[in-house]
């Protein structure tokens, strides 16, 4: 979950400014996007990353 934070953090820090069509845009911070998206942008994110470590390390969090 914590990879899910730090890539959705990445993603709308720097990737959302970087696709916009105006080349004034700046970093947005959680604050000015929203803390209900962010967590709404964080936990399907964590959730992927949770599945993948789940198949490879064979740890079986999710049930089979």
């Amino acid at each position: 979950m914590v990879l899910g934070t730090l890539i959705g953090w990445l993603i709308i820090t720097f990737l959302l400014p970087g696709l916009s069509p105006d080349k004034n845009a700046k970093a947005i911070s959680i604050a000015e996007y929203g803390i209900i998206y962010f967590l709404t942008t964080v936990i399907p994110l964590g959730l992927i990353f949770v599945t993948w470590l789940d198949y490879y390390l064979d740890t079986r969090i999710w049930p089979d």
